[in-house]
């Protein structure tokens, strides 16, 4: 018995993740099971943090952050550098 690869999608339900929802789903195999996972659960969200989500969509393979899915999301010295957190004149 050969065991399938576990994918998780986690989704807000925006348009950008339905596209990603069905990106994964045209892309996928037989050996693939896919998962899309609500954001809006709480349970789900814990999920995410675990695995290093900071933004959705997000792809999980076999419990593995995707490399496509990592380092997105607000970064505070990014922001900052871009102006947030300073006075304007």
């Amino acid at each position: 018995m050969t065991t399938k690869r576990q994918i998780e999608v986690f989704s807000a339900g925006c348009p950008a993740c339905q596209d990603a929802i069905t990106m994964v789903q045209d892309t996928a195999c037989p050996s693939c099971e896919v998962a899309v996972l609500d954001m809006n659960d709480a349970n789900v969200a814990s999920r995410a943090k675990s695995l290093g989500v900071r933004s959705v969509p997000a792809v999980v393979i076999d419990g593995k952050l995707s490399d496509c899915c990592t380092g997105r999301g607000p970064d505070e010295t990014t922001l900052r550098a871009a102006g947030i957190g300073q006075p304007t004149a």
